[in-house]
């Protein structure tokens, strides 16, 4: 990958006061990745790509405005930056809107093993072989896998230089890995059922083997064969830990800075106040070791720092970046993200729900009469009411064991209540993503079925 030039993002600094902006801040980004994928063994996909980006956000006054390009050569730079300055002078001021103050900004830059830069990009023939060597597994796993949707293996690294007028200066590599595969499992009567199932990480190391992938993913479309309905009734579910982590990214949202200053949140004045059952701990992480959501600095060049968001079900913290932490009158979080060429927006850095003493089997075992619930289908969470609402699968249990595969049932409550109603908590927490949970227990919900 190319070397990014430090001189270039100062010479834009100072260009952009030249043409008469107050403040401004740039960021530039090179990224190049492989996607492969295969079907039946067959090459199904096979993407290569290399690109680098400039991005600016200028200040005049309050107002402000922001643009990126693909033109690295400073002639039209200058044009650029010049058009982007007198864009800010057209928009409305907002005395909200502004850099960090300098205080604010990080002083320490940690190295946080976010690049692995021994494999860097995998090689297009490795990556095909990984992706089918997935997707053989999860066919050979059991006579009834007779189909596929394939295997898939990507690869990517990124590099970024981030620099504003207000003398803050800091970059960093990071590479990702991810591998999956999707067998379909077909019973003797002819119905289907499909599995998935993935690895991810910031080093290659980190990866489970393909044989494993693929094997998980043919045992969860196996155990969906022969799924039924279920009469509607109220009882105690298990999510797994996929889909526990769904309602930590609701949690996420719903504690974002935007949400909040909108009135958009059922979390809105909640901070010091129980919103969890006590035994939930959440923490918020931004500089775990090749943490997948980890990075030395967010996007306004604040320090990212570990928190705990709820400590004993407590709210203690919500997630702001600067402009909505001067909105609600809070001290910014350094939970700032952004893409090239956008405005900040807030995300959670390493997202997770600190493991509890139970084993899944245990967790499993305390349920006379409930549902694993396995899948979610839908986006049916309100952010404003908390109200949820969302299709579900996965399997119903029968004095402590799993007794048959469940669908198109749909499970409903409400966060507050849901959160609340959390009683037992697994330690099966593994790093596949950056919002993560292990197994966990609510008492009771909703479950609409025939």
């Amino acid at each position: 990958m190319d070397q990014l030039d430090p001189a270039l993002n100062q010479w834009v600094l100072d260009q952009a006061r030249r043409h008469g902006a107050d403040a401004a801040e740039v960021l530039v980004v090179s990224a190049e990745s492989i996607a492969a994928g295969v079907r039946l063994g067959e090459v199904e996909k096979l993407k290569s790509s290399r690109e680098r980006r400039l991005g600016i956000r200028v200040f005049v006054d309050h107002a402000s405005a922001t643009a990126s390009t693909a033109e690295m050569e400073r002639e039209s730079l200058d044009e650029f930056i010049g058009n982007t300055v007198a864009m800010a002078r057209l928009t409305a001021p907002d005395p909200f809107s502004g850099l960090p103050e300098p205080n604010r900004q990080a002083q320490d830059l940690p190295e946080l093993e976010l690049a692995d830069l021994e494999r860097g990009i995998v090689g297009a023939d490795e990556a095909l072989e990984l992706a089918r060597a997935a997707e053989k597994a999860a066919l050979g796993a059991d006579s009834r896998i007779r189909n596929s949707e394939g295997g898939e293996f990507h690869s990517g690294l990124y590099s970024l230089l981030f620099a504003n007028s207000n003398g803050f200066a800091g970059g960093y590599s990071a590479t990702s890995f991810n591998l999956s595969a999707a067998p379909i499992a077909q019973s003797d009567d002819g119905r289907m059922q499909q599995g998935y199932w993935y690895t991810a990480g910031r080093h290659f190391k980190m990866l489970e083997d393909p044989e494993a992938v693929g094997k998980v993913a043919a045992n969860r479309a196996l155990r969906r064969l022969g799924a039924k309905k279920i009469k509607t009734t109220r009882a105690p579910i298990v999510f797994d830990p996929d889909t526990a982590a769904s309602l930590l990214r609701a949690l996420a949202g719903a504690a974002s800075g935007p949400s909040l200053y909108k009135g958009a949140s059922f979390l809105c004045a909640k901070l010091g106040e129980q919103i969890m059952s006590p035994h939930v701990t959440i923490y918020d992480d931004g500089r775990m070791q090749a943490g997948l959501g980890s990075k030395p600095f967010d996007g306004e060049g604040l320090p990212t720092n570990r928190k705990s968001m709820v400590e004993k079900g407590v709210l203690r913290t919500y997630l702001l970046d600067c402009y909505s932490a001067r909105k609600l009158k809070l001290e910014p979080t350094g939970n700032a993200s952004r893409g090239v060429g956008e405005v900040p927006s807030v995300s959670p850095t390493n997202f997770y729900l600190e493991p509890g003493p139970y084993t899944p089997e245990q967790i499993m075992k305390s349920v006379k009469r409930g549902l694993y619930v396995t899948e979610l289908i839908g986006f049916g969470v309100n952010s404003v009411t908390g109200d949820y609402s969302r299709g579900a699968g996965g399997l119903w249990i029968e004095d402590g064991e799993p007794a048959f595969p469940v669908q198109e049932i749909t499970i409903a409550g409400n966060l507050n209540e849901m959160f609340m109603a959390i009683e037992m908590i697994g330690n099966d927490l593994k790093w596949r993503s950056a919002v993560v949970a292990p197994t966990i227990k609510l008492s009771e919900m909703m479950i609409a079925g025939e």
